[in-house]
């Protein structure tokens, strides 16, 4: 995704873009989305995730993202795919879904 202009940055920041609201016990495949930045409104475990741009290094798998996130955080990944078993997440997405 590229941000055209200042206005699309600063729609961006103020969370005026298309959302989706991924709560406890939700399965999220997206459709073909693939969601920017997550923030965790509450304590939330997250039990499984895919994302696009992993490097392959040993150390960089979405393996070690698979935990407790607690409310407040932000990750800004590509991810394609999440599974939460508890908690609240905001999933920000590109505008052309």
């Amino acid at each position: 995704m590229s941000i055209d202009n200042v206005q699309e940055l600063l729609d961006e920041q103020l969370g005026k873009r298309k959302v989706d609201v991924i709560s406890t016990e939700t399965i999220l495949i997206g459709a073909g989305k693939s969601y920017y930045a997550l923030h965790f409104l509450t304590d939330t475990i997250v039990s499984a995730i895919t994302i696009a741009n992993d490097s392959g290094a040993t150390e960089s798998t979405p393996g070690a993202l698979v935990r407790t996130y607690t409310a407040g955080t932000t990750l800004f990944l590509n991810v394609t795919a999440i599974t939460t078993t508890s908690g609240l997440v905001i999933a920000y997405y590109e505008q052309n879904y």
